[in-house]
């Protein structure tokens, strides 16, 4: 079963909502969000969420052979899995405060250990292609560039609107993943 450009650009966008969530908060820290603060964002989570999944990938085509009679059911789990826990913790930040101490600094040091946050369930997603049979490149380039966007979006929404939409982002996040996951099974 392949994925279709439209179902492609789905599940980017619900893999770029954590991004999207933290994003918004680091703009919320923010004293002001110019267009170089944001591309920076944006480029940490954009290239983390696009490099995530070929490591999956290329884990998985290793051992793809033995598992491939079960594709769609590993597939399914991951994107179910990966969906759940983005709208349980959507629903747990509804109930958390949002604390600024400082200016967020864009550092290394800083972002890293963000991008990876966020971006670890790229990997598991990117198994999901190996069993899929994704074309890889044209997947991860727009995985990527749709996380860079959202992500300098959400810089900006969280330094103009404040929290509201951080907690709704992770939950439309997992409700797309989800949803990409039951079509892959029931496909």
């Amino acid at each position: 079963m392949q994925m279709n450009l439209f179902e492609l650009f789905l599940l980017s966008i619900g893999l770029s909502m954590d991004a999207f969530a933290v994003a918004i908060g680091i703009g919320l820290c923010m004293a002001k969000a110019d267009i170089k603060k944001a591309l920076i964002v944006g480029l940490y989570f954009g290239a983390f969420q696009a490099g995530m999944p070929v490591i999956g990938y290329i884990a998985a085509v290793r051992f793809a052979e033995p598992m491939i009679q079960y594709n769609r059911w590993v597939a399914f789990s991951l994107l179910f899995f990966l969906g759940g826990k983005m709208i349980w913790g959507g629903f747990k930040k509804e109930n958390d405060e949002q604390q600024c101490g400082r200016e967020p600094a864009l550092g290394p040091s800083q972002m890293l250990p963000l991008a990876v946050a966020t971006s670890v369930d790229a990997m598991a997603v990117g198994i999901s292609f190996a069993f899929l049979q994704v074309s890889i490149v044209p997947a991860i380039s727009l995985i990527g560039v749709t996380t860079l966007v959202i992500s300098m979006i959400g810089v900006k929404v969280g330094n103009s609107f404040g929290s509201r939409f951080e907690s709704k982002a992770a939950v439309a996040g997992g409700v797309i993943l989800i949803l990409i996951g039951l079509r892959i099974l029931l496909g």
